[in-house]
């Protein structure tokens, strides 16, 4: 499949701040990614500097084969909707489904006002005067309905109540099965999206950790319990992510290559083996890859979301 982005050895800092390290990857046509990481570990400024937001302080991005900056070929064929999406204050929820027709080529404007209908928002309300969960669903809106060949989701479900957000999983859903595009979905609720994501890209202070197929990773990473020794026994060629114990008793996570081998081996050993889920596994990799707390030394939050 045909590179939709390609980034090399993409640098952003502020100040002090290193907001992005020396980051490399692809993106290919009609893959739905999770840009994963936890607060401060620059998924939005990714983001940002590959939809033409901000500048990279030294690297190479490539969008459809070109430069995002002050390019309207690139920029009418990306959709970001952000984590705190504004809009001119005077505009009503029709004005801004009537700019977003206008700044988007392959606009469906009959999904969208069925989009509007089911999550039940008042089309001639003024946008200032719409929840924080309106606010959202108006993103979420306006980035499936643009049908965008690339459209970044960053947190877009702020406000969103259960049912809500898995009428946004549902419509994405359906809609990139009909109309594929290359989707970054960027969030941290992982569970409730495991099952959408193809491919893993996992951020932690400004470096790529991960760059994999989604099933792929979910077979490296198992979680084994039983008698400690036999725990030990068993985890001694891999890579231990994480250890609790209870009494004589252990349950790790630890990273390989599992086969049904191994599978077989743990059984013989009495042990318990499963996979790990995938936000599990984001959260035991990015609190192995460092030892303090999230935004200690960081001088602009803000900067490095």
């Amino acid at each position: 499949m045909s590179p939709v982005v390609t980034v090399t050895d993409l640098t952003k800092r502020y100040r002090d701040v290193t907001a992005l390290d020396g980051v490399s990857f692809s993106l290919t046509e009609n893959r739905i990614y999770g840009l994963l990481g936890r607060n401060g570990a620059g998924k939005t400024t990714l983001m940002q500097v590959l939809t033409a937001q901000n500048f990279a302080t030294s690297g190479d991005v490539c969008v459809f084969g070109q430069h995002p900056y002050e390019n309207e070929r690139v920029l009418a064929r990306t959709s970001f909707i952000k984590e705190s999406q504004t809009y001119p204050s005077h505009l009503r929820v029709a004005h801004v489904l009537r700019a977003a027709d206008l700044a988007h080529p392959d606009w469906d404007e009959e999904f969208a006002q069925r989009l509007v209908d089911e999550f039940r928002l008042p089309r001639q309300r003024n946008v200032r005067k719409l929840s924080r969960g309106m606010l959202s669903a108006l993103g979420i809106i306006v980035g499936l309905a643009s049908r965008a060949p690339l459209t970044f989701f960053d947190e877009p479900y702020l406000g969103l109540d259960a049912v809500a957000r898995q009428l946004f999983y549902d419509r994405l859903l359906a809609d990139y099965l009909e109309h594929p595009r290359t989707i970054v979905l960027s969030t941290h609720l992982i569970d409730e999206v495991s099952d959408l994501i193809e491919h893993v890209l996992l951020i932690d202070q400004g470096r790529l950790l991960l760059d994999v197929e989604a099933e792929a990773l979910r077979g490296q990473v198992v979680t084994v319990s039983g008698p400690v020794a036999k725990v030990d026994e068993f985890a001694r060629t891999c890579t231990e992510l994480h250890r609790v114990l209870l009494g004589g008793t252990a349950r790790a996570t630890v990273r390989g290559d599992f086969g049904p081998p191994d599978h077989d081996r743990a059984r013989s050993l009495g042990l318990g083996l499963e996979a790990a889920s995938l936000q599990d596994i984001v959260v035991r990799l990015t609190t192995s890859h460092h030892g303090h707390a999230p935004g200690v030394g960081a001088t602009n939050e803000e900067a490095v979301r």
